[in-house]
């Protein structure tokens, strides 16, 4: 796997629009539900959750460029690491740098390194149709649906190799190898921004 992308892609005010921010507002809300001892963050980006999150956890880091300045050197596909060697593992927006032929290996790999959880996001391709109802002695009452861009293929465009939704690249096809490794304990669809889709993971 070679860098995509210059340190300066991670600049803050230029990486995080109001989408990436609700994103991060859910990869906080799953850690927390797991609350483990030890968390490895893979392709950490702009170290939002490090800083975050490395005072009250102990918390890694690892990336292939080591301009990031991360706690290991090494890509997603083979990480030098031993097995076990973290309670969680986060792997948010990371997968689809790769081809997704190496999509099955890299969940073998999570698999093998974590010694319990995996939360996994990726870019879910699709049309949305939103409605919110808000009145003002009730809760917000939303509904969302989604419809994969099936009609589009996957084609490399500079960083994703595929999303889910292209081609064949669908929901039931992603679901169908994670369950080769793990159980999925919850799946989100955030109605904030629904192109980024969560996946809570545990060991089988």
């Amino acid at each position: 796997m070679e860098v995509q992308v210059d340190r300066s892609h991670y600049d803050f005010f230029n990486y995080v629009d109001i989408d990436r921010f609700n994103s991060f507002y859910y990869q906080l809300l799953l850690i927390k539900k797991i609350c483990p001892n030890t968390i490895l963050d893979i392709g950490p980006g702009n170290h939002f959750l490090r800083d975050l999150l490395s005072k009250d956890f102990d918390f890694k880091t690892i990336d292939i460029d080591c301009e990031l300045e991360p706690d290991f050197i090494g890509s997603v596909d083979a990480m030098p690491l031993e097995s076990g060697s973290f309670d969680l593992l986060c792997c948010f927006q990371v997968l689809e740098h790769l081809p997704f032929e190496k999509f099955e290996h890299c969940l073998s790999e999570l698999h093998r390194v974590s010694c319990q959880h995996v939360l996994l996001s990726l870019p879910y391709s699709r049309l949305d149709v939103k409605l919110s109802f808000k009145f003002t002695i009730l809760k917000e009452m939303r509904f969302l649906i989604t419809i994969p861009k099936f009609y589009k293929k996957n084609k490399f465009d500079g960083q994703h190799y595929w999303e889910v939704g292209r081609g064949k690249t669908q929901k039931r096809l992603i679901k169908e190898k994670i369950e080769k490794y793990f159980v999925i304990e919850e799946f989100i669809n955030p109605f904030e921004n629904p192109y980024h889709i969560f996946y809570k993971l545990r060991k089988k």
